[in-house]
This record gives structure tokens, C-alpha cells and sequence, in this order.
């Protein structure tokens, strides 16, 4: 049996510039159910180094619309559509996201796109609309897609029943909404942001762009009965200390296992 991983492509904010912007993907067997792509074609080289092939990811889901997590959706399309067109690709590449957000996708792939990627849009390349509440069965797991009631973009996020029986949730970039406690209440595996530490909130005004720190993460996942707590979507200035001081933080409010990545790193779920 292999065993399920998380494989983190991105640990940044949308304003990073040493790190890439958080998006990450499930490993099932060998092939992955990957979630939002960055803002730019950095997802290609993170791809190329993480010996992930283009072969083994047919299903993307993107959380919302904005660029540090859209942009990269763009390439992955182009990279794609390059390998169906020239055989090497097997199967279709679904992209999963919140209704509003197809005729965009839809529209920066027509604009930036060559005709001959673009027309398989609708052909082998699905953009299918997902619903709040809805369950839709991806590779081996249920995924249940929820609205995470943004002030900001709509945005959606998802939980998932794992081939091993666990629970991960994926919260989006902004704070918890008590809206959604039904969806991350009792996870296993909670992804969420810290845009930065606690005692940094005045460098930093993470409440000002509607972040939390790793402080308010970490009460959040001890309330809600989370058993691993992954911190990501973070500033960039702390890259050196940031695995080290955001871990510390966090386990100063959170009794259970506190992960915070790099970009490139692998977890075991």
C-alpha cells in the first residue's frame, strides 16, 4: 500500500519574492489531486524538481480568483494541453472551482493561450463548476467543497476523506468562519494561514489584510479539536527562522503536531 502525502509546491503569500505562493497537492498511488497552482510559471520548475510529471495530475482544484493562486493555472493548462496534443498524455485534466470563477479561467486561457491549447477546453480539459456543500469523488476520496464566506474574493476550500480513513481540510487563505465549522471541526489535517507571527502583527497587519498569525491559527486548531495543524501562506522575510519561531508559536496554543513547510517539502498524511 502506498502511503497518501502532501506535497507542498508553495509556502508564500501573494507579495513573496523568496519563496513561492502557497498551493500544494495530494499524492494517492502515483498520481495527485493538486490545489491552486501560484502565480506564475515558478510552478513549472517547483514540478521539475519535485519529479511530479504532468502525466500523473488530472484533477486541479482552484480556490479563487486572485493572481497568487490563478496564474499559475494558466501554465499548468498550456504544459497540459502541450502533452495531449503530442500523445503523451493519457485521460482528461479536470479543474475544479467556485461557478464565478470558470469564464475567468476560461477567458485568461483564450486571451494568453494559443488556439490550438485553448480548443481543447471543453474537449480533454474540463472546467467544472463545484458547489458550496457539494461532494464530488476525486481520485480515491470523497472531497467536499465549502464556501469559506470571504470578505475579500469568493473563495471556496475543501475537506477530504482520506484513503487511510483520516479527515484534511483545507481552510483557503483567510481566517476560520464559524460558518464552516461542520468542515473543520475534528480534521485530522488542517491547512491553514499564518500570514506571520503574533508579536510581528504590527510589522506585518495581517488583521488589516484579513491573515491571521500563527497564534491565531493555533487557538483555532486546539478549539476545533485538529489533530495536525500545517501553517503556510506566510510572509517571506523569516524565511531563515520561519520553520523554527512559527513552530514555537504554535505550540504554545496547540497540543497537537505543528507542521510548517517549505516550499519543495513532503509530508506523510
Amino acid at each position: 500500500m502506498h502511503m497518501e502525502q502532501l506535497y507542498v509546491f508553495g509556502t508564500g503569500n501573494a507579495a513573496v519574492t523568496h519563496c513561492y505562493n502557497t498551493c500544494f497537492a495530494i499524492k494517492q498511488d502515483d498520481q495527485f489531486f493538486m490545489v491552486d497552482a501560484g502565480g506564475g510559471n515558478g510552478i513549472l520548475r517547483i514540478l521539475e524538481d519535485m519529479n511530479v510529471r504532468y502525466e500523473q495530475i488530472h484533477h486541479l482544484f482552484v480556490t479563487h480568483e486572485h493572481t497568487d493562486h490563478l496564474l499559475g493555472v494558466v501554465w499548468m493548462v498550456r504544459f497540459i494541453a502541450t502533452r495531449i496534443l503530442n500523445g503523451s498524455y493519457e485521460g482528461d485534466f479536470h479543474i475544479y472551482c467556485h461557478e464565478d470563477l470558470v469564464s475567468t479561467i476560461d477567458t485568461f486561457c483564450r486571451l494568453t493561450l494559443q488556439g490550438k491549447f485553448y480548443r481543447l477546453i471543453g474537449d480533454r480539459i474540463h472546467l467544472t463548476a463545484v458547489h458550496d456543500g457539494e461532494t464530488l469523488h476525486i481520485l480515491e476520496s470523497d472531497v467536499t467543497f465549502f464556501d469559506i464566506h470571504s470578505t475579500k474574493a469568493k473563495q471556496y476550500g475543501f475537506t477530504m476523506t482520506l484513503k487511510n480513513g483520516k479527515r484534511l481540510t483545507c481552510a483557503g487563505d483567510e481566517p476560520y468562519n464559524d460558518l464552516c465549522e461542520k468542515y473543520v471541526a475534528g480534521s485530522d489535517w488542517l491547512l491553514h494561514e499564518a500570514f506571520c507571527l503574533y508579536e510581528d502583527r504590527e510589522r506585518f497587519k495581517p488583521y488589516e489584510k484579513h491573515h491571521s498569525t500563527a497564534k491565531d491559527a493555533s487557538e483555532l486548531a486546539e478549539r476545533l479539536g485538529v489533530a495536525n495543524l500545517v501553517l503556510w501562506h506566510t510572509e517571506d522575510k523569516t524565511l531563515a527562522t520561519r520553520k523554527e519561531l512559527y513552530t514555537a508559536e504554535a505550540r504554545k496554543y496547540f497540543h497537537g503536531n505543528v507542521y510548517v513547510p517549505n516550499d519543495e517539502e513532503i509530508l506523510d498524511l
